[in-house]
């Protein structure tokens, strides 16, 4: 088969969702962030972010196996209590534990929809990555900016949120989710 042919078929529109093996993989590293290659990536993972109602995304979400997240939380339907930031674009990332302090909070993802975990995250990073420029950049995270980043840090190590799950009862339907979310705000 062509390759290019080969190359259309397996990149689909929209997000990997789970089952894909491409969301199981070991993502690689970046090694020059000035490649056209590269650029386009960011730019496609900016736009599909912005028209999301996301508050992060990692490369192998857009079928690209390559150590690259965005980090933008900002409130929406999905996420009302989030803090609202610039999107943050991290190349070849990592993190240190700060406080080993850990908290369970809900998350959801746009590779696996229509489902919500409570998930257990440290609450205070620091994170070490290249920006879009290749300049080596230190962001200190805490809460839910913390969460995004080790939710979007996992899709890099192959794994999703919901192997971060202590217990099966964590787990449910969006619809519920959204119940939970209108009785917390007062608005059943």
């Amino acid at each position: 088969m062509n390759k290019n042919i080969k190359e259309k078929i397996r990149r689909p529109e929209g997000f990997a969702q789970l089952g894909d093996c491409i969301l199981r993989q070991q993502a690689l590293r970046v090694s020059d962030v000035n490649t056209s290659h590269i650029k386009q990536i960011i730019k496609t993972m900016k736009t599909m972010l912005s028209t999301s109602k996301g508050v992060g995304v990692a490369a192998p979400q857009l079928f690209e196996s390559l150590r690259i997240v965005i980090v933008a939380s900002r409130p929406s339907e999905r996420y009302p209590l989030a803090p609202k930031m610039d999107p943050v674009v991290m190349i070849n990332p990592s993190f240190k534990v700060l406080s080993q302090s850990k908290k369970k909070d809900w998350e959801g993802c746009l590779s696996i929809p229509g489902i919500r975990a409570l998930v257990p995250r440290y609450e205070n990073i620091q994170i070490d990555y290249a920006d879009e420029q290749g300049n080596i950049q230190e962001l200190i995270a805490e809460n839910f900016v913390a969460r995004i980043f080790q939710h979007e840090y996992d899709h890099l190590n192959g794994l999703v949120y919901l192997d971060r799950v202590e217990n099966n009862n964590d787990i449910i339907a969006e619809s519920e989710f959204q119940k939970l979310m209108r009785n917390y705000n007062g608005l059943s």
